[in-house]
């Protein structure tokens, strides 16, 4: 079959370099892409939110399935918008609808859904313009840290964890009256800190089934030690050595079970996959936030550890007969080194030419922020590479992927060197 990747960045690199594997494809098409995704089929010049562009593209193309890899278009609704046209509506896409994707695009939404299925969350209250007395009053009755949260979109910079009541009621405000994240923060919701150990849980469903995907670990923090400001990814592992079968299995009936079934039981039709962002506090998981995409670096993690033909997986999300379909993993371990632009997560140049990655043989070097200007492959973004290692055990990835990110060289160039070892 024909497939189109919608997105530009180091978790469509993966999804391509996994699709382009499959028996089933006859040709693959990115849209936008980036300089890397050009190896593993052929990029089309349209915006992820182009949904007219898209469809036209894919009606002349014969596409016969859509894989959306960020949460804007499904949040703006592109599933929706395919299934209304009498002419698109049998283009599979892999993504939810608009009501489903809300599960992102609605901290309260995702926090109330969570409540009524008795899926273990921190306590939680939403406010907005027309009750923020309230919702200072509310500051004071809960312990330090404070946890302040944008209700929509806000490309990951939309949550504030505060020491003190004053900086709390201060943000709050500067939240709602101010629009510190736009129209993300209309709506806040304040949480309850919860003390532990995140780490990432993927799920494919087809709206009845599912599938559990291999756990990761991401690093948000730019600095070594995790310090320093929150970026949008530094790195990740796979699988997660403290989440033992034993804590998955609580996971999977506390947590995914209930999620996938309350989905039907609110008749909210789902296909496609769904992030847990987990707590593990004292061996018990907790749900932080729910994505409606997979993770960005923890998709160059998952993906590789993928036995099987994911297109026939994705094929079984579109045909509802996901539970039929053939799955395994590999037990190695993947490693992910993220390479960013110098001045990342803050203000940093582009157009820096890369060089050497033709000397990288061991990883897989998935590009992100890259883009193609003659002969030359140059810097377009913060996050620019993210270099992956698949071996035996974590402490071989880690040494594998560490190792391949210093021999790329670009101007500026930075990437943590201890990814991954607090977990050895």
């Amino acid at each position: 079959m024909n497939i189109l990747i919608i997105g530009s960045g180091g978790r469509e690199s993966a999804f391509a370099y996994k699709i382009s594997q499959s028996p089933k494809l006859s040709k693959l098409y990115i849209a936008p892409g980036n300089a890397g995704t050009e190896q593993y089929g052929e990029n089309v010049p349209l915006k992820v939110t182009d949904f007219e562009g898209i469809a036209d593209f894919a009606l002349k193309n014969n596409v016969e399935m859509i894989v959306v890899g960020p949460e804007e278009p499904l949040v703006k609704g592109i599933h929706d918008f395919f299934l209304s046209r009498e002419d698109l509506k049998n283009i599979a896409i892999v993504g939810p609808q608009q009501e489903g994707a809300q599960l992102e695009g609605s901290k309260d939404f995702s926090k109330e859904f969570m409540i009524r299925h008795n899926i273990p969350t921190a306590a939680f209250k939403s406010f907005d313009k027309t009750n923020l007395d309230e919702g200072l009053a509310y500051l004071d009755t809960q312990k330090l840290p404070i946890v302040l949260k944008a209700d929509g979109l806000a490309q990951g910079k939309g949550v504030l964890i505060l020491d003190s009541y004053e900086e709390a009621k201060a943000e709050l405000k500067e939240m709602i009256n101010e629009s510190k994240f736009g129209a993300a923060s209309d709506v806040v919701v304040v949480e309850e800190f919860l003390k532990g150990i995140e780490l990432s849980v993927f799920v494919l469903t087809d709206g009845h089934d599912y599938k559990v995907l291999p756990s990761a670990k991401d690093y948000k923090r730019i600095g070594e030690g995790d310090t320093g400001l929150n970026t949008g990814g530094m790195g990740s592992v796979s699988p997660v050595p403290f989440a033992d079968q034993a804590f998955l299995d609580k996971v999977e009936s506390r947590i995914i079970k209930p999620t996938v079934d309350g989905l039907k039981k609110d008749g909210i039709p789902y296909k496609g996959f769904i992030f847990i962002g987990l707590m593990n506090v004292d061996g018990e998981p907790y749900v932080i936030e729910y994505n409606v995409r997979m993770g960005d670096p923890e998709t160059e993690s998952v993906l590789v550890r993928i036995e099987s033909d994911l297109v026939d997986l994705l094929e079984g999300v579109a045909k509802e007969d996901l539970a039929s379909r053939s799955y395994t993993v590999t037990d190695k371990t993947a490693a992910t080194v993220v390479i960013v632009s110098g001045g990342y997560p803050g203000k940093y140049e582009t157009g820096k030419v890369i060089s050497n990655m033709e000397n990288v043989k061991e990883s897989i070097v998935f590009h992100a922020g890259t883009k193609q200007e003659g002969a030359n492959v140059v810097t377009a973004g913060g996050r620019v590479l993210a270099v992956t290692a698949l071996e035996e055990d974590l402490f071989s990835a880690l040494q594998q992927a560490t190792a391949d990110a210093g021999r790329i060289f670009f101007e500026g160039k930075y990437f943590r060197t201890d990814i991954g070892f607090d977990l050895i």
